[in-house]
């Protein structure tokens, strides 16, 4: 049976006491990070909240975690508080694997076994406020300041418990620093791509921003949307919040699990549907995944400009592929993908990550071939 845990909504992003009890490990304090992360605590302790009025288990909570604390990871707080660092991965029992953006390096320092790392997985998914389970064996959610954690389980998993968890950075890049890193490119070209990326924002073309994961799809969205007006509401739509966007007029919706009696599911199709009812200036969805492509169509079709999202693609050429592929769930024949994407979306922005640096390698925009499909060109 498992274990209990006092589940905490992720946008409040705070631990119960019984939680940051059984999750930090001493070597959160700035020990050795070696070592079991099995917890100290008697499972019955994770109950510790649980029992109290809602009104006083808020009271008890600690105030909401930002970048700087990341104690909650436990044994993974150190090697996460190193600003550098935007990805660790737990492999199970075979070890823990960071990516500072060099490419990804094994931590030798880290181990432990396949119940401590199950432990820590589920008090992480608890925290933002969902379940992990032989029922749910696969989750993702959000702490603090836009950490993100993915959790799987066996038998799902062949290798044990997997954890992934993607950092923020400490300051939200905007264009310029992502050009002085090498985003667009260097020279006039780079300055060429930087003015016209701003031009796309202030003529409210709508964006769609694709790559493969880790290419910084995210990070430039968040980047183009802070250049809008800051007289404009930005409704964002998210499965797992991530966006971070430097704007003073920034709503956000969060998907919702369903609950262990399988009901309570709130999808980013019907958030589509709700923010439409909530005056969006420019509505924003953080990742196009599924059947919910359709309700993003039909909203830039319908006087909706100045919007975004994010896919992943491989290439700009496979990108008509991946929504044909997604309106097909949405049950969208290909020429009506075909149709109402180019006639929404007015610019698509492709990344790549070589070597350990992202770039814009391609920019294009959608068309109709002879045989009425839906095809890319340059830009």
């Amino acid at each position: 049976m498992p274990e209990p845990f006092v589940a905490v909504p992720s946008y409040l992003s705070r631990p119960s006491p019984a939680t940051v009890s059984a999750a930090v490990h001493p070597a959160a304090g700035g020990g050795d990070p070696a070592g079991d992360v099995r917890p100290d605590a008697e499972p019955g302790h994770a109950r510790a909240g649980a029992d109290a009025p809602p009104s006083q288990a808020l009271d008890l909570l600690p105030p909401v975690l930002t970048r700087a604390d990341v104690s909650v990871l436990g044994p993974l707080a150190p090697f996460a508080r190193d600003g550098t660092v935007t990805d660790l991965f737990v492999n199970g029992e075979a070890g823990l694997w960071l990516d500072a953006g060099h490419g990804l390096v094994p931590a030798p320092s880290w181990h432990s076994d396949e119940r401590g790392i199950r432990d820590l997985a589920v008090r992480l998914i608890a925290l933002g406020g969902r379940h992990i389970d032989e029922a749910s064996p696969c989750v993702d959610v959000r702490l603090a300041d836009g950490i993100r954690v993915h959790a799987v389980l066996p038998p799902v998993s062949s290798t044990g418990t997997l954890l992934s968890i993607r950092l923020p950075r400490a300051h939200r890049l905007n264009l310029d620093a992502l050009a002085a890193a090498g985003m667009f490119g260097a020279g006039d070209g780079a300055a060429a791509q930087l003015g016209r990326l701003r031009a796309a924002v202030l003529d409210r073309q709508n964006l769609l921003v694709t790559g493969a994961a880790g290419s910084g799809k995210t990070t430039l969205l968040a980047a183009l949307l802070a250049e809008a007006p800051a007289d404009e509401r930005i409704v964002a739509i998210e499965d797992v919040a991530e966006l971070r966007i430097d704007h003073p007029h920034v709503v956000g919706l969060e998907s919702r699990q369903a609950n262990l009696e399988g009901a309570g599911r709130i999808g980013l199709e019907s958030l589509l549907r709700e923010a439409l009812r909530m005056r969006p200036d420019r509505l924003v969805l953080g990742e196009c995944r599924g059947a919910e492509i359709r309700e993003l169509l039909g909203a830039l079709n319908t006087g909706h400009d100045g919007g975004a999202g994010t896919l992943h693609a491989n290439s700009l050429a496979d990108v008509p592929a991946r929504l044909e592929a997604l309106g097909a769930l949405g049950g969208m024949s290909p020429a009506a993908v075909a149709r109402q994407t180019v006639s929404a979306i007015g610019l698509v922005l492709h990344l790549e990550r070589r070597g350990g640096t992202r770039r814009l390698a391609q920019v294009g925009r959608f068309i109709l071939d002879a045989a009425e499909r839906l095809s890319t060109v340059a830009a």
